[in-house]
């Protein structure tokens, strides 16, 4: 009688090491960054960089700090590789190696994943803008307000407001916070304070400085000055 030889079954091992190499759905991930709950998958703990652009808010931390790659590489105790592509989106990191770059950047771990609103306006409609009488808490003059650009809501990384200033109006003093900041004025003639310069403004005028430097402006017309004004970080 002929003998036959039964076909080994297939080894688990090979199979567990394929499971292994398949990467958590990244609901999962995004799943346990909401709710902080631990998720089945094998990369429960890595974060979902594509919703809440992580990788782009720490490049804009680094870079409002003025670091190098190499320095805050050198003092998170990573490569520089690494942080070049987590700032790039292109790897998804740890929370161990996110929390050594947020403490090494001075920004909060939460701040990291805050993002817009899905009812985000694309368009706002002139007369439609949010309006701030900014007289009590920023501004002297005979009545300036802003008028919200970018509504303000936690997760951008720009501010814009459209500035419009009374005859005479003028900013309280000299102010200073953390940033850069560009400028147009859409309209009238102001007097514009950077440090210790001064400069005269016209209709299309444009102008760009550090906001660490202490900076102010004044109407110097007989009509309603509008300025707007693009500033990041966020400020006010």
């Amino acid at each position: 009688m002929a003998m036959t030889t039964r076909p080994k079954p297939k080894s688990d091992k090979r199979t567990a090491t394929k499971a292994a190499a398949i990467r958590a759905p990244k609901g999962a991930a995004r799943h346990k960054a909401a709710t902080g709950k631990k998720t089945d998958g094998a990369r429960a703990e890595v974060l979902d960089l594509a919703r809440y652009e992580i990788g782009t808010r720490l490049r804009h931390a680094r870079l409002m700090s003025g670091a190098r790659l190499k320095d805050v590489a050198d003092q998170a105790g990573c490569s520089e590789s690494l942080v070049s592509k987590i700032e790039n989106n292109k790897l998804e990191p740890s929370l161990q190696v996110l929390g050594k770059l947020c403490a090494v950047l001075k920004i909060g771990l939460g701040d990291l994943f805050t993002h817009q609103d899905e009812d985000f306006p694309v368009v706002t409609r002139a007369g439609q803008r949010t309006a701030v009488d900014a007289d009590d808490f920023l501004r002297k003059g005979n009545g300036i307000r802003m008028e919200r650009v970018i509504p303000y809501t936690r997760g951008h990384l720009l501010q814009s407001n459209i500035h419009v200033v009374a005859p005479g109006g003028a900013s309280f003093g000299m102010i200073s916070h953390q940033g850069e900041e560009v400028g147009y004025l859409i309209a009238g003639e102001i007097e514009l304070f950077v440090g210790d310069k001064a400069y005269r403004l016209s209709e299309g005028d444009t102008f760009c400085f550090r906001s660490e430097i202490g900076h102010g402006y004044r109407n110097l017309g007989a009509t309603e000055a509008r300025i707007l004004f693009v500033n990041t970080p966020p400020a006010f």
